[in-house]
């Protein structure tokens, strides 16, 4: 007997709470040991180095299906905690994750083994072991229609875009514990630069297909120059990479676009990046960062690659510079505020 849509969407996936674990003794431990343990010990302490340099603006770059697996709320609280000024991450992980998570839906724990074909027809989408409803994600992308109906009709950076989206969970969200609503409440900006391959993309297609000569669009250059300004801006600058993909390229492309408009401002300083993708077909999500170094991207020196899944050594990572607590005394950035004054 076939299975109904309420027999599978039962168990939810529930976020992990870094402020619960102090896991710097475990850690510090890793630290000592080798192979993966050790990097992961040593990206801990090059993250925490970038919280201590109070020169140093830090850059999350965020890809894979990260939300929707449990980490939501370990970047709300590096957003609450001052532990990141800036985002730069995929639109799935921003609309389909989190925004959908803020309108009150969730995401369910699944099986691997289900028949992909009873899923597809019952309207639950499944990312790897995880269940999405199809119905509910639809709500989502005419959500984003809704709120690009009521921008001025003009090019906007995605970081405009989702900052509106903000404002609209500041009267709607139903989940506060939100990295869109937390970035809008402390001004950190995030931007999504193709943010049209994710369920904003459907509500913004709806948009123009109904207002066909005055419509909102989206401006992929004003994102990549409103990301150059805040490395401009910057005296030093970190780089935190979840994944690859464009958010890696598009941070570390800001030092040659600073270069390019006149501006020596300096390689990132510092970065780190977890991944599971490999270097050897050359593709960008496992280059290394000493590779990036050649296009004088990454300064060497305090620069760490750490090959696991994310699920697994976020969490340690974070909770480690979290409970190391020097983001306290951390000066604040407010780089949405600095974006958005006029020229």
């Amino acid at each position: 007997m076939n299975p109904k849509k309420s027999d599978l969407l039962v168990e939810e996936v529930e976020h992990i709470d870094i402020k619960e674990h102090n896991v710097v003794p475990l850690v510090d431990a890793m630290s000592k040991m080798a192979f993966s343990a050790r990097d992961l010990g040593r990206a801990a302490q090059i993250y925490d180095q970038m919280i201590r340099d109070e020169d140093c603006a830090i850059i999350l770059c965020l890809a894979g299906s990260l939300f929707s697996a449990g980490l939501k709320n370990v970047v709300v609280d590096l957003i609450r905690h001052n532990m990141v000024d800036a985002i730069v991450s995929t639109g799935a992980i921003i609309v389909d994750q989190d925004f959908f998570e803020a309108l009150g839906f969730k995401h369910y724990k699944g099986d691997v083994f289900m028949s992909d074909d009873i899923l597809r027809r019952l309207g639950i989408d499944r990312i790897y072991d995880t269940y999405i409803d199809e119905d509910q994600l639809r709500v989502c992308d005419a959500t984003t229609g809704e709120i690009a109906d009521s921008l001025p009709p003009r090019p906007h950076s995605s970081r405009e875009f989702i900052k509106a989206m903000g404002k609209h969970l500041t009267e709607h969200a139903k989940n506060k514990d939100s990295v869109v609503l937390a970035a809008y409440e402390k001004n950190v900006p995030i931007f999504c630069p193709a943010f049209s391959d994710c369920s904003a993309g459907f509500g913004l297609i709806h948009h123009q297909w109904h207002h066909p000569d005055k419509h909102l669009s989206l401006d992929s250059a004003k994102d990549f120059l409103e990301l150059t300004k805040i490395k401009i801006d910057s005296k030093t600058s970190g780089l935190m990479m979840i994944g690859g993909g464009v958010p890696k390229n598009f941070a570390q492309d800001t030092v040659v676009a600073g270069d390019y408009l006149g501006f020596d401002c300096g390689m990132h300083k510092y970065a780190v990046q977890i991944t599971v993708a490999d270097d050897r077909d050359g593709a960008l999500s496992g280059s290394t960062l000493k590779e990036a170094n050649s296009w004088g991207k990454v300064d060497l020196g305090a620069e760490q690659m750490v090959y696991a899944e994310a699920t697994v050594a976020l969490p340690l990572l974070a909770g480690y510079a979290y409970h190391k607590g020097n983001w306290k005394n951390r000066p604040t950035r407010n780089y949405a505020e600095l974006l958005d004054k006029p020229k």
